[in-house]
């Protein structure tokens, strides 16, 4: 089993696949009306498994226009706008070519994602694995691979779980891209980026990815989309594009459930 996925993705992919084979469309939706899927957020009954109402209303989703380069939202549609990039990503672009997130970070979205990443709530990431079908249509569309942002083995052990991996390994399925769990890997164990700033933050990561032996023949010369939960300053996503491009690969693309609203205000 891939070492990036974890214990519990394989168990439940197995799981979900005898299900699913053994369930007619009949049968599940006779199964919905005995007992209808609860809220992922509450134990409130919903039409189907997802969030409630209130939950949703909440989610501060990023729709077109948005910047290719961060992912951020322009506040109006540029129609005939010279480019497809904010200031900042002409003035300094990012090493990987085109990002896009799902929803803002923020009050609503932060409570989803850390219930997903610390409090092991592994239902939302099929959810957030098809908030990032719609939103990154366009580099789903265009790459060859979907790899994961890895967790450092010890980090992975406490866990159970790499939560980048657990929306990637949907999201490459549904898309018929190849999934390159182990492509990467986190060469030492580094601390929480939380708190820190730009500088602390790619000084946290300097050094901490390499491609794997594997990941190498499989990268290169193809088009890459890298998964992950959260865009704040860029800098991990950097660092994983870095190793990437050295390795061969094409070019890079970003994915992510959220991005901080002022990931690119903060001086560099």
């Amino acid at each position: 089993m891939a070492v990036q996925d974890g214990g519990w993705g394989g168990r439940w992919e197995d799981g979900r696949s005898r299900i699913g084979r053994g369930l007619t469309a009949f049968g599940r939706g006779v199964a919905d009306l005995i007992l209808p899927p609860m809220a992922h957020d509450s134990r409130e009954a919903t039409a189907a498994a997802g969030l409630t109402a209130g939950a949703w209303s909440r989610v501060i989703f990023l729709e077109d226009p948005v910047c290719d380069g961060c992912g951020a939202a322009f506040e109006y549609d540029g129609g005939d706008f010279a480019s497809d990039r904010c200031a900042p990503c002409i003035a300094q672009p990012y090493g990987f070519a085109r990002t896009r997130a799902a929803c803002v970070y923020d009050n609503a979205s932060r409570g989803l994602i850390l219930k997903f990443k610390h409090g092991d709530q592994q239902q939302f990431a099929a959810l957030f694995a098809r908030w990032l079908g719609r939103a990154a249509a366009p580099l789903i569309e265009d790459c060859d691979a979907v790899v994961p942002v890895p967790l450092h083995p010890s980090r992975l052990l406490a866990r159970r779980f790499n939560q980048a991996a657990e929306i990637a390994r949907p999201l490459a399925r549904t898309a018929k891209r190849d999934y390159l769990p182990d492509a990467l890997i986190r060469a030492r164990a580094t601390g929480t980026q939380g708190g820190k700033s730009l500088r602390g933050r790619k000084l946290n990561v300097r050094s901490a990815f390499a491609v794997s032996e594997s990941g190498a023949r499989q990268v290169r010369g193809r088009r890459i989309l890298l998964i992950d939960d959260v865009l704040t300053t860029g800098a991990t996503a950097e660092a994983c594009t870095r190793v990437l491009l050295d390795a061969g690969a094409r070019a890079v693309d970003v994915a992510v459930i959220a991005r901080v609203r002022t990931a690119r205000e903060l001086p560099r």
